[in-house]
């Protein structure tokens, strides 16, 4: 084991990469609920959607495990199930078959620009600058679903989601008044989670995890129902409900809707494609999973000869995977950062989380027991950890400060670690151009500035 994964090499062992691993699944096993809950209101069956989501997750995190050996795990993306559902099916009006069939198409472009290299080339061509904000942006952004998994903001006021759908967004964040036993229990483990990393103790954010469900369980906070064990029934046949069931032909049957068929398609592409970028740069790059010589290794192209690479390539293939099994992108999740952040380098890391997500589709009681209050903590720690990156930033330059500034309060504000990239990518081009260092730009920051641009139009237009 420690000559496949490489253990000492990367100054760590089964420990600490079990203990890495399972933090991770604690920390996105929400998505075993939420992802089921979202999809099944197109009318998909949502035992087949919980089934394929635990599939997409094990089939997605093995190969990057075994293949990449990096400890990043992959499940349906949250956002991007929210697309499929709310703007692809209730707004456009396709069904969730031919919702699948984008998805599966999607992952077929992601597999294309990964082995043609333009991935690769997109990577290469962003600027240290604003690969830190990316990574600070994304700290800000886990930390802040932390704050809303752990119910410290309410929302006031109601937005609509989609037309016609009669759904309500919430909206305006404010600090609650700390009388729900959600919040005080997440604020609780918060404390035991700083004071144990304050005191070095090692695996303190799992730690920190299982005393604060401890005290969810004793004070009442996970529902008594959630307690009786025995209730451990998951259909497997159910999953033939979703299994290979993309419309392809009926997506490209109505010639009058292809320019939105294939403006959605480039939406989910786009979106998947720098979800994934900004993770692999934010967590990878920062805790040395992919270090100065894997990186040179990427830079030279020599194949799929680096653990980067072959990071991105388990990626690709992962969408349409979960597309066939039933289930909207896959992509490499963001929670992933907290694993790492307690010491997870190697694939051995996904093995677990892996492993994990396999046991659910028989422990799922069990997993239901961690509630949100006991993860949120975890998120917004790590979120803390990879504000480091910051400070790095040069921000006496404005032509540095500003596009980094966007790419750093976009992402939590949007929601979206694909519009605080865009965002960021926009300003920059901007602001070099504006300071005369135009020619300093690579050229496929202009291109991809272009492609941002351009599905704003054109998700203006058919919307």
């Amino acid at each position: 084991m420690d000559k496949f994964f490489r253990l000492k090499e990367n100054h760590t062992d089964v420990k600490t990469e079990i203990f890495a691993g399972t933090t991770t699944f604690l920390t996105m096993a929400y998505i075993l609920f939420v992802n089921p809950q979202i999809l099944s209101l197109t009318g998909m069956d949502h035992t087949a959607v919980f089934i394929a989501t635990v599939l997409a997750a094990v089939i997605g995190t093995l190969v990057m495990g075994l293949v990449a050996n990096v400890p990043f795990a992959q499940a349906p993306g949250m956002g991007l199930n929210a697309f499929f559902t709310f703007t692809v099916v209730f707004g456009m009006g396709f069904t969730w078959q031919q919702a699948l069939a984008m998805v599966f198409i999607c992952g077929l472009i992601n597999i294309l620009i990964t082995v043609t290299k333009i991935r690769k080339m997109i990577m290469r061509a962003i600027p240290e600058s604003l690969q830190y904000a990316i990574s600070g942006g994304i700290g800000l952004f886990i930390a802040y679903i932390g704050l809303i998994n752990a119910g410290f903001l309410q929302f006031l006021g109601e937005a609509p989601i989609g037309e016609g759908t009669g759904l309500f967004a919430k909206v305006v964040p404010s600090l609650v008044d700390f009388t729900n036993p959600d919040a005080l229990v997440a604020l609780a483990g918060l404390v035991i989670t700083v004071v144990l990393m304050l005191l070095g103790v090692k695996g303190a954010i799992l730690l920190g995890i299982l005393l604060t469900t401890v005290i969810a369980v004793v004070t009442g906070v996970v529902p008594k129902e959630l307690l009786n064990f025995s209730t451990s029934t998951v259909s497997l046949g159910n999953l033939g409900n979703t299994f290979f069931k993309l419309d392809i032909a009926g997506l490209f049957a109505d010639p009058g809707k292809l320019l939105l068929v294939l403006t959605t398609i480039f939406a989910f592409s786009l979106t998947d494609t720098f979800d994934t970028i900004g993770t692999f740069l934010g967590t990878g790059r920062r805790s040395g999973i992919f270090d100065e010589k894997d990186l040179q290794t990427f830079e030279e192209g020599h194949g799929f000869a680096s653990k980067l690479d072959k990071a991105l390539f388990a990626d690709a293939t992962a969408t349409s995977i979960g597309a066939l099994l039933g289930t909207s992108n896959t992509t490499t999740y963001v929670e992933s950062a907290a694993g790492i952040s307690v010491g997870g380098r190697t694939g051995l890391t996904s093995i677990v989380t892996a492993v994990l997500f396999l046991l659910s589709l028989f422990l799922l009681p069990i997993i239901g027991i961690v509630p949100a209050a006991a993860t949120a903590p975890a998120l917004i720690v790590v979120g803390i950890l990879m504000a480091e990156s910051i400070g790095k930033i040069d921000w006496e330059d404005l032509s540095v400060a500003i596009p980094s500034f966007f790419t750093l309060a976009m992402m939590p504000l949007a929601y979206s670690i694909t519009t605080g990239i865009s965002t960021g990518f926009i300003f920059y081009c901007i602001s070099m151009i504006c300071t005369g260092k135009a020619k300093k730009v690579h050229p496929i920051m202009y291109i991809v500035t272009g492609l941002f641009i351009l599905s704003m139009v054109l998700t203006a237009l058919v919307n």
